[in-house]
């Protein structure tokens, strides 16, 4: 998980102003974090995104506006819970 949060941090700065949308499984557990640069904030928020894709993988998460992490026991899920992720950052973000 600290290796998620430290890439997720670190891609967040290079991409300047976005959503990053880390997954990883070991074993039978998944980690997945979710960065949001500050400037995106008020249209989408990490947490809010962390909370859809937490059920996909069999777990539960939250966090902050600009970073959310969640756990869960289904690896097998998490391929299909990152490929839909943009349309859940779609659904969420705010005109």
């Amino acid at each position: 998980m600290n290796e998620l949060r430290d890439l997720s941090d670190s891609l967040r700065q290079k991409v300047g102003s976005g959503v990053v949308i880390l997954g990883s499984a070991r074993g039978d557990k998944v980690f997945l974090v979710v960065s949001v640069s500050k400037d995106l904030t008020q249209r989408v928020q990490a947490g809010a995104v962390i909370k859809e894709l937490a059920p996909l993988v069999g777990g539960g998460g939250g966090g902050r506006p600009d970073f959310a992490q969640a756990g869960g026991t289904n690896p097998a899920a998490l391929d299909d819970a990152l490929a839909g992720s943009p349309a859940i950052v779609e659904k969420l973000a705010r005109v």
